[in-house]
């Protein structure tokens, strides 16, 4: 299936794909190896970047065999999201010349760059762009102070944005900024009444502008 998709992402005019890690099956290391290099096989004309989330996936992509799909061309980067600085700092450690670490969690991206990953992709970024792009860059920069003003400030949307399962509470959020129509499909549901003064709050702490206001 992610090989068909891949085709049909390259039909499409697409630069490149985004491949999570199979969920459910729970493949060995081996299989994932397997899986990575079949997709970067079938589209070579593509940039593949892996996407590692094993609390969604339920399997960890080990370093080790990130260092192994690092051989095929045209797996140009990493998004990781396990969620285990150590880990993390090892994948970056070991990183070829011309690949890219991107770290997949908002609230590890200052640390996540600090110990070498070039980048984010941002649940957060959907709602505060500009105040994200500016954590990034500062920590890229190693303007330290910068960041962690930052991080402080934007900590709590990072939290709040993940009060229920993502994409929930993104979701309210944009459609509370009158970005996007409000309604999520099934089998999720509708950020609860409970949660929404709490993404709402978050938003503001964060200097969101709401219409209107």
């Amino acid at each position: 299936m992610a090989v068909r998709w891949s085709l049909r992402a390259q039909q499409l005019g697409a630069d490149g794909v985004l491949v999570v890690v199979p969920p459910y099956v729970k493949p060995s290391q081996a299989g994932l190896q397997a899986h990575f290099e079949a997709v970067a096989a079938a589209v070579p004309e593509l940039a593949v970047v892996p996407y590692n989330v094993p609390g969604r996936a339920a399997t960890n992509l080990l370093p080790a065999t990130v260092a192994a799909l690092w051989h095929l061309p045209n797996v140009v980067a990493l998004k990781e999201s396990s969620g285990d600085l150590g880990q993390i700092a090892r994948i970056a450690a070991e990183l070829p010349p011309g690949k890219v670490l991107l770290a997949g969690d908002d609230g590890l991206a200052l640390s996540s760059i600090a110990v070498g990953a070039q980048g984010l992709v941002s649940v957060a970024g959907n709602v505060a762009p500009r105040a994200v792009k500016a954590l990034v860059t500062a920590a890229l920069q190693g303007n330290l102070p910068a960041a962690r003003r930052l991080h402080a400030r934007l900590l709590p949307l990072f939290d709040a944005l993940f009060a229920e399962s993502n994409p929930i509470p993104v979701k309210w959020a944009l459609a509370r900024l009158e970005l996007i129509p409000a309604g999520i499909r099934l089998p999720l549901t509708p950020l609860s009444a409970a949660a929404q003064p709490v993404v709402e709050a978050a938003m503001r702490a964060a200097g969101l502008v709401f219409p209107g206001a």
